[in-house]
């Protein structure tokens, strides 16, 4: 939890500068119980279960802010505020990584790591977690030949354990930033969170 505690600290500071010491210990005890059923994610051999213990951390915070009677805009500001400075790249290093792994996608090397990708993520040995199907067909991804199905969804399965799933379509929102920071336009019709049977992930090439 340590690569990302942090942010969770600045933010719940600068939000709730009275009351952060109370709300982090809660959201600690929160944490401790739901991580339990997110516990599979750190050995697993699915790469996108990955997500997971960041999420359990999520959905722990917002049961307390919940638990406070905030409201669902004021939840949803405080975690966009946490998961967008979260993702941002940390160096030139990994900025350079980001841009660079998308237009690999027909290169010989990319259609290497994007089958060894879809074969990890296809198929899932923990029913809690994530199954995704990548798509390679360019008529279907734009021209890039690279795009994702997430057939179900581990953070909706978690969300909807604990009773919170309203809330799960926050974290959907951070696709579009995370995209963007790859140099990638996502166009997605629907996720799983608001009732979609799938999440398809499509993306474009932005303009230089």
């Amino acid at each position: 939890m340590d690569d990302y505690g942090k942010y969770f600290r600045q933010f719940v500071k600068e939000n709730y500068p009275n009351d952060f010491d109370n709300i982090l210990a809660d959201t600690d005890r929160h944490y401790n119980i739901i991580s339990r059923d997110t516990a599979f994610a750190k050995t697993s051999k699915n790469p996108i279960d990955r997500r997971l213990d960041f999420s359990s951390y999520f959905l722990a915070l917002i049961k307390t802010l919940d638990e406070k009677a905030e409201t669902f805009e004021n939840i949803r500001k405080i975690c966009i505020q946490i998961t967008t400075e979260y993702v941002q790249p940390k160096s030139k290093i990994q900025e350079f990584f980001k841009r660079l792994l998308p237009r690999m996608t027909n290169t010989w090397l990319g259609q290497i790591l994007i089958k060894a990708f879809h074969k990890r993520v296809s198929i899932n040995s923990n029913a809690d977690g994530f199954i995704a199907n990548i798509v390679t067909d360019k008529k279907e991804t734009f021209g890039l030949g690279y795009g994702i199905d997430i057939i179900e969804c581990g953070i909706c399965k978690l969300f909807k354990k604990h009773n919170y799933s309203k809330y799960a379509s926050i974290l959907c929102e951070v696709d579009e930033i995370t995209s963007g920071l790859a140099g990638l336009q996502l166009i997605r019709t629907g996720t799983i969170a608001n009732g979609a049977k799938k999440c398809d992930f499509r993306f474009k090439l932005e303009e230089k």
